[in-house]
Order: structure tokens, then C-alpha cells, then sequence
């Protein structure tokens, strides 16, 4: 799998890392014990489309919006956040 860096061009995978999904977010501060739970542990695996955080560490430490489909690894979009 390739990525194209903005800053760098397209480069391996092997130079990224994958973080977390860029389409969940986070809880507010009032929330509850098991709202943080479910944000925590449980996910649900979808098929398709993703957004992804990732960091091109071994380059120009971008972090990165990857658009990837998930189903066959499909790199779509890669953004700025």
C-alpha cells in the first residue's frame, strides 16, 4: 500500500502509522462512565469508506487524513486535517 504525502510525495506504508478513525468523536467532558465505555471499547467494524488519522513519522511528521477503504485497502483521498 502506497499513501501520497502532501508535503512528500507518494511514499510506503511502511513510513506511516496508523492512529485512530478521524470520523468518531470524542465525548464531551459532562459524560457519563459509560458513554466514555462505549467511545473506548466499542466499535463498530464497518465496511467501505473510512477516514483515518496517520502520522508520517519516518518523513515529515504530518499527520494525515487518509480516506481508505477498508473492504481492499483502497487509498481514495489523503488530506491535512
Amino acid at each position: 500500500m502506497r499513501i501520497k504525502c502532501p508535503h512528500c510525495g507518494e511514499r510506503g506504508v511502511e513510513e506511516f502509522t496508523y492512529t485512530q478513525d478521524a470520523e468518531r468523536t470524542r465525548p464531551t467532558e459532562t459524560a457519563t462512565e459509560a458513554e466514555w465505555a462505549e467511545y473506548i471499547y466499542l466499535r463498530d467494524n464497518l465496511k467501505g469508506p473510512r477516514k483515518e488519522y496517520w502520522y508520517h513519522g519516518a518523513g515529515c511528521h504530518a499527520w494525515l487524513v487518509v480516506e481508505r477503504d477498508v473492504s481492499n485497502h483502497d487509498i481514495l483521498a489523503v488530506t491535512l486535517p
